[in-house]
C-alpha cells in the first residue's frame, strides 16, 4: 500500500489569504478601512494627544449662556457686541461655527412687519440701527472669518438630479484667499481628489463681504460617523475653496493666499501652506486629527465675554473659535476617543495641532508596507502552518501579530505615523488559520492512511489503542487475564515439498488472511503469525470482560472456516491439512517486551504455552480443537463434550479439557450417549467400558470414542490423561 502524496497546489494555500488581502488593500474596501480606523481609534485612546495651553480658543455658547442671554438665535447686535469685545481684547482671529443665512428676525425691518406697525410707531421702529448692519459692521472692523455649508444637489436612484426645470446656478460663497498650486501634476486632476460640493448654504451677502474670511464647516466622517480627519480645503463647484481651519489660520497671519503642493503622479494633495505654516495633509486635503482629552481650559463661556469678566491673557492673540456645545443647538459629533463632542470642538483641536506643529501622518509609502508585511509576514504563517509542529506554527505567527502590532504602535507614539496593523494582522491570523485547518485536515488523512497501514502489521485495536493512549508504546507490562487462541495447520510442511512453492504461498495467504480477519471481527488481537501458525489473544491491550465467550466464537468461526477452506481445496486435488485449534484463559503479563531498539507487544506467561499444548494435543486425540474449562467458566451455555482431564506436557496439575460439538460433517456419537459414557468412565462406574466399546462399534469414526475405548481395553480407569513427553 504506497501513501499518496499532497497535490502540489497545496503549497499555493498561504497565497490565498495573501492575495485576498492585498486585494482588499488595494481597493481599500470598505471593510478594510473600517479595521483601520479601528485601529487609529484605539491608538487614540491608548495615546491622546497631550493638551498644552496654546493661543486657540473656544467661544462657547453653552447651556448657562443660553439661560442667561435667551435662547438662539440671538440678536445680531449682541454678536457684534461679541465680535467687538473680543476685537478689543486682542485676538488674532475670531471663526464662526455658526451660519448667519437668513435676516435677523429681531431687526427692526423685520419687527415692524411682524407687529403690523403703522405710522409714526413704524417710523420710529425703522429709524432704529439695523442690526443686520450693526453686525456687518463690526465684522468689518475685527478679523472675523465667517462659516457655509457644502450642499450637493439632489440625488434620484443614485444619480443627480437632472430635471432642467429643478436646476439652478449654484450659489457659491464669496472667496476670501487665493489658491496657488505647486508641485509636480496636473493641477486639475490632483484637485479631483478634493471632495467637491454642488453649492453652498452661504451667510447673507453683506456679512461676507464684510468678513475677512469664509470658509466651509463641514465635516466628511466616515462611515461610521466618527470625525477622524478634518479638511483644509473643499471644491464648491469645482472651485477650490478654504475651510473654518485653513481660513482661521490666514486671517490671523494676515495672509492673502493659500499654496496647495500636489503629490506626485496625479495622486491628489500633500501639503497645504499657509503664511508660515505647512500642512501636512492627505489627497483629499485632509488633516488627520489626533485628540486630547475634553479639557475646559479649552473653552470660555460666551457669555464671561460679554460681560468682559474674561482675564485678557485667555483671549489676547488667540485664534477664537466662536461655537456651541449645547446639546439642543445639536452640533455634536462622534470622536475617537469615545463619545460625542461639539462640532467646534474638531476644528480647534486641528489648529492646535497646526500651532504646536504636532501632525498625524499617514505616509505615502504606509500602504506599501502594509502590502509587504501582508505578504511577507502572511507567507510566513501559513507556510510554517503547514510544515512545523502546531507549536511552533502558533508561536511564530503569535510573535509576527506581536511584532506588527508592536512596531505600527512605536511608529504612532514616537513618529507620529498612522500606519495599519490591523490589517497585516487579520491576514497572518487567516494564513495561520487557513493553513493549520488544511494540516489538520492533512494529518488525519494521513494518520488514518498510517493506521490502515499499520494494522496491516499489527491488530486495529492495537493501534486504535495506541492512538487514543500513546503511552501504551512505553517498555513494560502489567498482569491481566486474557483468552488465548492457538491454531496450526496439519501437514503444510510436507505439502509445500510436494507442490509448486507459489502456489503453496498463494494457498496460505488466503488461508491467513481469512482466518486473521476472523480474529479481527472478534475484536481479538494478533499475537503472532509463524509459518501457518497464527495466536491471537483477547482482553489486551482493552479489557474485555467477555474475553472468553468472544474467544470460544472466534475459534468456533475460525474452525468452520478452515474445515470449508481444507475440504474445497481438497476437492481440487491438493492435500490441504485440516486446522488444529487450542483455547485457553488465564492471567499473564502483558506490554512491550523488547530494548529501545526494537520491541514487541506481546503475553508471557504459562496461560499462553497451555493453549498452545492444548493446539498440539489435538494431533495425538484426533480432534480439531480442545477448549479448557478455564474458558468454559465464563460460557455456561456451549455445546461441548469432555475430553478429559489432561496433564499436558510439562504440566503436573490436570486440566478438564473440552470438544465443541460443531455443525459439520465430522462423526460423532450423540452427545447424550457419548455423555453418559463418559460420566459412568469418570466415576469409575462398572459400566463404563461396556458403554463406550458399543459407542466404538457403532461410531468406529468417532476418535474420541475410540480413544476412551482403547484407554479402557488397556487397563486405564478414569478420565485422567497424561500425555507423553515424546
Amino acid at each position: 500500500m504506497k501513501k499518496k502524496s499532497g497535490a502540489r497546489w497545496t503549497m499555493l494555500l498561504p497565497l490565498l489569504p495573501v492575495l485576498l488581502g492585498l486585494a482588499l488593500l488595494v481597493s481599500d474596501a470598505r471593510m478594510t478601512r473600517a479595521l483601520r480606523n479601528y485601529q487609529f481609534d484605539q491608538f487614540q485612546r491608548w495615546h491622546p494627544r497631550d493638551y498644552q495651553p496654546l493661543p486657540v480658543r473656544v467661544v462657547d455658547i453653552d447651556e448657562e449662556s443660553l439661560a442667561r442671554l435667551g435662547q438662539w438665535p440671538w440678536p445680531r447686535t449682541r454678536m457684534a457686541q461679541l465680535v467687538d469685545t473680543l476685537g478689543k481684547a486682542g485676538v488674532a482671529s475670531i471663526g464662526f461655527d455658526v451660519m448667519f443665512p437668513e435676516e435677523d428676525r429681531t431687526s427692526p425691518r423685520v419687527a415692524v412687519d411682524l407687529w403690523s406697525l403703522q405710522g409714526q410707531k413704524r417710523a420710529d421702529v425703522l429709524a432704529l440701527p439695523d442690526h443686520d448692519a450693526v453686525f456687518a459692521r463690526s465684522l468689518e472692523r475685527n478679523d472675523a472669518v465667517l462659516g457655509f455649508a457644502g450642499l450637493d444637489s439632489p440625488r434620484i436612484s443614485g444619480k443627480k438630479k437632472t430635471s432642467h426645470a429643478a436646476v439652478s446656478p449654484p450659489n457659491l460663497p464669496e472667496q476670501k484667499s487665493r489658491f496657488a498650486y505647486v508641485g509636480g501634476g496636473d493641477p486639475a486632476k490632483q484637485l479631483e481628489w478634493v471632495r467637491s460640493f454642488d453649492s453652498a448654504v452661504s451667510s447673507l451677502p453683506a456679512f461676507e463681504r464684510a468678513a475677512k474670511g469664509n470658509g466651509a464647516l463641514s465635516f466628511v466622517p466616515d462611515v461610521d460617523g466618527v470625525v477622524r480627519r478634518v479638511p483644509l480645503v473643499f471644491r464648491v463647484a469645482g472651485t477650490p475653496v478654504g475651510t473654518l481651519v485653513s481660513e482661521s489660520l490666514r486671517v490671523a497671519q494676515g495672509q492673502k493666499n493659500v499654496i496647495l503642493r500636489g503629490a506626485s503622479h496625479d495622486n491628489g494633495l500633500e501639503e497645504v501652506r499657509i503664511g508660515a505654516l505647512t500642512i501636512p495633509v492627505t489627497a483629499q486635503g485632509e488633516m488627520w486629527a489626533h485628540y486630547s482629552r475634553p479639557v475646559a481650559e479649552r473653552y470660555v463661556p460666551a457669555w464671561k465675554v460679554l460681560a468682559g469678566t474674561v482675564p485678557a491673557d485667555q483671549l489676547e492673540g488667540h485664534m477664537v473659535l466662536v461655537g456651541s456645545s449645547a446639546q439642543g443647538l445639536m452640533d455634536l459629533r462622534f470622536s475617537p476617543l469615545g463619545g460625542v463632542m461639539p462640532g467646534v470642538e474638531a476644528h480647534a483641536q486641528v489648529l492646535e495641532q497646526v500651532v504646536s506643529g504636532h501632525f498625524l501622518q499617514r505616509p505615502g509609502w504606509a500602504r506599501g508596507l502594509e502590502g509587504v508585511l501582508m505578504l511577507l509576514c502572511g507567507l510566513l504563517s501559513g507556510v510554517l502552518a503547514m510544515r512545523t509542529r502546531a507549536l511552533i506554527a502558533a508561536g511564530t505567527a503569535l510573535i509576527l501579530v506581536l511584532a506588527i502590532m508592536a512596531g505600527m504602535w512605536w511608529a504612532f507614539v514616537a513618529q507620529n505615523y498612522l500606519l495599519d496593523a490591523a490589517n497585516p494582522v487579520l491576514i497572518v491570523v487567516l494564513s495561520y488559520l487557513l493553513c493549520s485547518l488544511w494540516h489538520h485536515f492533512s494529518s488525519e488523512r494521513e494518520q488514518r492512511w498510517i493506521k490502515d497501514a499499520f494494522s496491516r502489521y499489527v491488530s486495529p485495536n492495537r493501534v486504535d489503542y495506541l492512538v487514543e493512549n500513546p503511552d501504551g508504546m512505553a517498555l513494560g507490562g502489567k498482569r491481566q487475564t486474557c483468552s488465548f487462541i492457538f491454531t496450526d495447520l496439519a501437514g503444510f510442511t510436507s505439502l509445500m515439498e510436494r507442490i509448486d512453492p507459489a502456489q503453496a504461498v498463494s494457498l496460505l495467504n488466503a488461508y491467513l488472511d481469512e482466518m486473521i480477519a476472523i480474529a479481527f471481527r472478534h475484536e481479538g488481537t494478533l499475537d503472532r503469525i509463524v509459518g501457518d501458525a497464527v495466536a491471537i489473544m483477547f482482553s489486551a491491550p482493552v479489557p474485555q470482560d467477555d474475553h472468553r465467550a468472544r474467544a470460544l466464537a472466534c475459534a468456533l468461526e475460525m474452525d468452520a472456516f478452515a474445515n470449508t477452506y481444507s475440504n474445497r481445496i481438497q476437492k481440487e486435488g491438493i492435500a490441504f491439512g485440516k486446522t488444529r485449534i487450542g483455547v485457553h484463559a488465564g492471567e499473564v503479563i502483558v506490554g512491550n517486551f523488547g530494548g529501545s531498539n526494537m520491541f514487541d507487544y506481546r503475553a508471557l506467561g504459562d496461560p499462553v504455552n497451555t493453549a498452545a499444548r492444548l493446539e498440539s494435543v489435538n494431533k495425538h486425540l484426533g480432534t480439531r480443537m480442545c477448549v479448557s474449562e478455564d474458558i468454559l467458566s465464563d460460557v455456561p451455555d456451549a455445546v461441548v463434550r469432555p475430553v478429559g482431564r489432561l496433564v499436558l506436557k510439562g504440566k503436573s496439575k490436570a486440566l478438564g479439557v473440552f470438544e465443541p460439538v460443531t455443525e459439520d460433517a465430522m462423526p460423532r456419537a450423540p452427545l447424550d450417549d457419548y455423555r453418559k459414557a463418559f460420566e459412568a468412565m469418570a466415576h469409575g462406574a462398572p459400566d463404563g467400558a461396556a458403554l463406550f466399546a458399543k459407542l466404538a462399534q457403532d461410531w468406529p469414526e468417532d476418535p474420541l470414542v475410540q480413544l476412551h475405548h482403547q484407554r479402557l481395553q488397556s487397563g486405564a480407569e478414569g478420565d485422567l490423561i497424561v500425555m507423553s513427553e515424546k
